[in-house]
């Protein structure tokens, strides 16, 4: 195939090469296994350019998704509880995922279901900004929750 897109038809790899040489471009193999090979004659040079813009382009059209995660103990003070909660509400109002872990230790891995009610009451009191994309579920010595922002889930 020509460089337009034509075919010129079935040619010797030495004639090929030599009218791509004329050409001043590149003799590139398209599909090696057909029968015959077919191979094109195009700037291998500018072709790979015009790949790695269209990589670029398609990786600025992806979304990021952005997890920050919030650690808190089942036996969490009241004033701790409402600082870590602004902490959420600003990371869900800039459109970020949150996980919200509660660890356990020692004799508290007995007492779940107040990590439990922990992370119900906070969805609660954040189902204004957020929704919970996977319910709480304990892992180990730690009880994980993943809240989405309202603007995520509309897309």
């Amino acid at each position: 195939m020509g460089p337009d897109g034509k075919q010129i038809g079935i040619k010797p790899v030495e004639e090929a090469l030599r009218i791509a040489e004329d050409m001043d471009l590149d003799l590139v193999e398209v599909a090696p296994l057909a029968d015959p090979p077919v191979c094109k004659i195009m700037d291998y040079g500018k072709y790979r350019y015009e790949q790695t813009v269209k990589m670029k382009e398609a990786r600025k059209k992806q979304a990021v998704v952005v997890y920050k995660e919030m650690k808190m103990r089942p036996k969490i003070d009241r004033h701790d509880y409402e600082i870590k909660k602004r902490h959420i509400e600003r990371f869900l109002k800039a459109g970020n995922k949150v996980k919200v872990t509660i660890m356990f230790r020692g004799r508290e891995m007995s007492h779940t279901d107040l990590g439990r009610s922990l992370l119900q009451q906070l969805a609660e009191e954040l189902s204004e900004l957020g929704t919970v994309e996977s319910e709480p579920k304990l892992e180990g010595r730690n009880m994980q929750m993943i809240l989405t922002p309202l603007s995520v889930n509309r897309k």
